[in-house]
């Protein structure tokens, strides 16, 4: 870990430890909590941490379950939408804070729509990068995929050929990191099969490296102790998140900020507002890893809008809602639509 990256702290949370980096524990009282995507670690923050802590906040950055030092479950399905926000509730808990502003990306943005579904009380704020609201649809989400895109698709892939993938990065970890995690990469014709285990395997990376080759190391120590299968097992429970979230209100009323790459080959979503009517959006001219890519105008893009919600009162108390009762109206059920993104690249 470089030097100026805090030192972590394992904390016990909802049946399994979690290795927890913070910053501005002096500002006790207004937490901002981070969460990473996939394969990523807490370190990926490491840009926006020192930035909030200077601005008055008390972050928190948890490796989330399957990742770096915290827990990795053998079971798939502790890997699951409950499991997974159930982490961050508890981590509220152990600071004492009934509620705080989250952030994700990528997958961790996932985690954050879902968290905000499930325990509405404990969200005040959403930011998310990259992966917009996903609408539930009326299929459940890898077999809607599976006939729409096909088994090579990665999220199929995950799915129907356990293991496969997990060996191939495994057996690549270093080349697979470095030629992921890159910026203006030229437009290829598709290749057949898995687009990542074929990453894995590409001996020459494309485009221009997001970090140096010391920030770059962090990741690839973290994935050679841990291999990759808790990470992607929270892919392997997305038809049980389907399910999970059959009952549960659609609409997400907390003041949000969307941030998306200009060139990021996520999808965005047409219908964002629908779901999550106080949103704002904010584009940067960036690929899929935005927080690592621009950091200073994700940091500018963040603070922004943290200082103007600061400045105007909610008009809405998502506090005064309940949490998993919610059922939707018929409108929004029959509306559902799949948009699921391509991935991030």
């Amino acid at each position: 870990m470089t030097t100026d990256f805090p030192e972590p702290t394992r904390i016990p949370v909802n049946g399994v430890e979690l290795e927890v980096f913070e910053a501005g524990r002096q500002n006790a009282g207004k937490p901002i909590v981070l969460c990473h995507g996939w394969p990523e670690h807490a370190f990926s923050w490491r840009h926006q941490m020192p930035a909030l802590a200077a601005a008055g906040y008390h972050v928190i950055v948890p490796n989330q379950r399957g990742y770096g030092n915290s827990s990795r479950p053998t079971e798939v399905t502790d890997y699951d939408i409950a499991h997974l926000s159930g982490d961050l509730v508890a981590l509220l808990d152990h600071y004492g804070y009934d509620d705080a502003t989250f952030v994700g990306h990528d997958w961790g943005a996932a985690v954050v729509w879902g968290l905000t579904l499930l325990h509405r009380s404990r969200v005040n704020k959403v930011i998310n990068l990259s992966l917009p609201y996903l609408e539930r649809g009326d299929r459940p989400w890898i077999e809607f995929m599976a006939d729409v895109l096909g088994s090579d698709f990665y999220f199929v892939h995950f799915n129907r050929q356990p293991g496969v993938a997990d060996a191939v990065f495994e057996e690549h970890t270093f080349q697979f990191l470095r030629n992921l995690y890159r910026k203006d990469v030229p437009v290829t014709e598709p290749q057949p099969g898995n687009v990542w285990i074929n990453l894995a395997r590409m001996e020459t990376p494309l485009g221009e490296p997001i970090m140096s080759d010391d920030e770059l190391a962090v990741f690839v120590s973290a994935f050679e102790s841990t291999g990759f299968t808790g990470g992607i097992n929270w892919y392997r429970n997305l038809d049980r998140n389907w399910r999970l979230l059959a009952d549960v209100d659609p609409i997400i009323q907390q003041p949000t900020l969307m941030i998306y790459g200009d060139r990021d080959p996520v999808a965005r979503s047409a219908r964002l507002t629908d779901f999550v009517p106080n949103v704002e959006i904010v584009s940067l001219d960036c690929g899929h890893w935005i927080q690592q890519e621009k950091p200073e105008e994700t940091n500018q893009a963040i603070l922004k809008w943290l200082d103007q919600r600061d400045a105007v009162p909610c008009l809405s108390d998502p506090s005064h809602e309940t949490t998993t009762d919610h059922q939707p109206s018929r409108r929004h059920r029959s509306a559902h639509r799949h948009s699921f993104p391509a991935g991030p690249r």
